[in-house]
């Protein structure tokens, strides 16, 4: 059986345009909706794709009336539709489990109280463990590592030693903190590695995303600050300083010495040169190749990223530019044309062939 739309009404304290009997027995987006299930709308502009969906009733603003559809109205629609989704498809929370006796753990290891450490982890000598912590299958805490307070450190990831995890972060599956930094001196024509002798310091209530990198500093620390939001398959190179609560998305490269202010968003394959810093609130465009320094609340696009008005007129000239072409080639055969006609003309004057 399903929810009359009407309890879930109640659920997001929103206010129902229809019939509130309909049985709605699953929830799912606009375009993979089906005939009894509900979907939702944020954008009161696009409203006209409620009527190329299949679904039985619609989550939207409160401002949006589309004819002959049957709504909930709510202030918040993402917020009202993970109420829903939660509804019908419970989060799975795993039960904690304690210490795992297939887990090895050093005699000098601290470890705080309602721990889960689970099978095949590996906690390393002088390790800090605080309350509450959850370490999943497979993790590799190295020796002298401190992990907070709450942090969960899911299956596979990897903290080299001396790596500081704030309380409440999380750190997803494969990620690495703390390996060495890629620096190099050649001498006698070889690579020789450098100074490896800082380590990491994550602060509270971060989160590392799945298969992300971050190094450790060649002296002191690479630091990512309090509240920052990192995605998979990011690289962050040594020494970096990453200030707090940025959001840094997939495939985002920061080489060394890098620094950032608060509340930097750089989006998707963004790459940011050694030794630059990017101001507070500053954003950065998909695939910026950042050279220089970002001043704060700046927005900067392109490669190189420059200024978003600015990056506009060059795209705004690039669009241009079949077109620019062939008037080129127009121009070009006027002046071969009058250069003819000026050429043969100067050719049949007696004064001149005299």
């Amino acid at each position: 059986m399903g929810t009359p739309l009407a309890e879930l009404a109640r659920i997001v304290d929103g206010r129902i345009s229809g019939d509130g009997t309909i049985e709605i027995e699953e929830a799912a987006t606009l375009a993979h909706a089906q005939e009894g299930e509900i979907s939702f709308l944020d954008n009161t502009e696009k409203q006209n794709q409620l009527t190329e969906s299949r679904a039985t009733a619609f989550v939207v603003p409160i401002d949006c009336h589309p004819p002959n559809a049957t709504l909930i109205h709510v202030e918040d629609v993402q917020l009202a539709f993970a109420k829903i989704v939660e509804h019908f498809r419970p989060p799975r929370y795993a039960k904690r489990i304690g210490i795992s006796p297939a887990a090895i753990i050093s005699p000098s290891a601290r470890v705080g109280e309602d721990v889960d450490i689970h099978l095949g982890a590996t906690i390393g000598d002088d390790v800090t463990i605080g309350d509450r912590a959850t370490i999943h299958a497979g993790v590799t805490v190295m020796a002298g590592c401190q992990v907070g307070e709450d942090v969960t450190l899911f299956p596979n990831a990897v903290l080299y030693e001396n790596t500081v995890v704030g309380a409440r972060s999380i750190i997803h599956a494969g990620a690495v903190l703390g390996a060495y930094g890629f620096g190099y001196s050649t001498e006698g024509g070889r690579h020789h590695l450098s100074a490896q002798l800082g380590y990491v310091t994550i602060g509270n209530d971060v989160e590392i995303g799945a298969s992300t990198t971050i190094d450790r500093g060649t002296y002191g620390p690479t630091v990512i600050g309090e509240g920052t939001k990192i995605d998979n398959l990011v690289m962050i190179a040594h020494n970096c300083r990453i200030g707090r609560h940025n959001i840094i998305c997939s495939q985002v490269g920061i080489a060394g010495s890098t620094t950032t202010g608060d509340y930097v968003v750089m989006a998707g394959q963004v790459g940011v040169r050694d030794h630059v810093h990017i101001g507070s609130r500053a954003v950065l465009g998909a695939m910026a190749g950042v050279i220089g320094d970002i001043p704060d609340g700046e927005c900067y696009a392109g490669i190189p990223a420059t200024p978003m008005r600015e990056q506009s007129f060059k795209l705004a000239a690039l669009a241009r530019l079949p077109e620019m072409r062939k008037q080129l080639k127009r121009l070009q055969r006027l002046v071969e044309q009058r250069e003819n006609k000026a050429s043969n003309s100067g050719d049949k004057n007696p004064s001149h062939a005299a």
